[in-house]
């Protein structure tokens, strides 16, 4: 098993050499790899083609597939070329779609000819208002707005006027009464 995807992946059965791998007649995801540095790092896989099918029996498999003479051009050999497929639980087309999608965009493989890209785009949305909510953040929760000085840390000047409460807290003049 091989975990492909961010934080903890996604559960893929493999790598499996594609030489002699005979596809289930089963929906899946499925992700083409070699081994970069087989020698010194026989552990470690590059992902250079990203699918998915209703039926892994008619994906062609292994070297008739539309995209296979890249896969042995980018591992050098058909002897280097590994398959991983995950069967997605209870998961129909959509569900492959997006997870194909997620780890083209992850792993940029080169022998897929779309490309996805997983930056959030501004013009996406654009702007709105609504009498319930703000504009949209264009910041992270700690950078200062557009045009005004970064806070400064509590020092014993800005600090001049301000009330300990029982609680340790500092809150203007008044401590906030228990109700």
């Amino acid at each position: 098993m091989i975990r492909l995807g961010s934080l903890a992946g996604y559960p893929f059965e493999g790598p499996r050499l594609l030489v002699g791998w005979t596809p289930p007649a089963a929906a899946a995801v499925y992700a083409i790899a070699y081994k970069p540095d087989p020698e010194t790092r026989p552990e470690r896989y590059a992902v250079i083609y990203i699918g998915h099918s209703d039926d892994l029996t008619t994906e062609r498999f292994p070297f008739r597939h539309p995209r296979a003479a890249c896969w042995m051009q980018r591992a050098g050999s058909r002897w280097k070329v590994y398959v991983c497929t995950y069967q997605i639980p209870g998961g129909g087309r959509a569900h492959r779609e997006q997870i194909a999608r997620e780890l083209i965009a992850i792993y940029r493989p080169r022998c897929n000819i779309q490309q996805y890209d997983q930056a959030w785009k501004d013009h996406w949305i654009g702007e709105y208002s609504a009498p319930t909510t703000g504009p949209l953040a264009s910041r992270g929760p700690d950078d200062p707005p557009p045009g005004e000085p970064a806070p400064r840390a509590l020092g014993a000047d800005v600090a001049v006027g301000l009330q300990l409460c029982p609680d340790g807290q500092r809150v203007g003049i008044r401590c906030a009464r228990p109700s």
